[in-house]
């Protein structure tokens, strides 16, 4: 297993993944890392791609106030891309952050191949529109 494919692992949401479909993730993904300050998407903009932190902190924030701050093993960006809309939410970074991106044509495949990916995905939205859009959620 190359370095890439033992951070992959590493992130919870990839951690059930065969060594076969950690190589191919690791192939169609990128790995960046990015500084304090950084901004990784602005809420209302068109959203293109799916972070998973490595390292680091991420903060979001929503209608100008902080929501919460996310951490290693988090991810972001999936609402957008789910929904074909528009960043329901800013990122930033809060530190020096690594983080692995997929386009929306990554990542919606990942999600298509791997049904246990996809549900922990779902779920998390669910969760996040439960809490966020309470009245959108029934």
């Amino acid at each position: 297993m190359d370095q890439k494919q033992a951070m992959l692992s590493k992130v919870p949401l990839f951690a059930g993944l065969r060594p076969s479909d950690l190589d191919e993730l690791a192939m169609n993904s990128e790995e960046i890392d990015v500084a304090t300050g950084r901004v990784l998407a602005n809420e209302g903009e068109p959203g293109e791609e799916f972070f998973a932190i490595v390292s680091g902190r991420v903060g979001i924030d929503r209608g100008g106030s902080h929501v919460r701050d996310l951490g290693p093993g988090d991810y972001f960006g999936e609402m957008a891309l789910l929904m074909k809309g528009p960043r329901t939410a800013s990122a930033t970074a809060l530190t020096e952050t690594r983080l692995v991106v997929l386009t929306r044509a990554q990542f919606l495949s990942l999600l298509a191949i791997h049904p246990a990916i996809q549900e922990a995905v779902l779920d998390v939205c669910g969760q996040r529109l439960s809490k966020h859009e309470p009245d959108l959620v029934q």
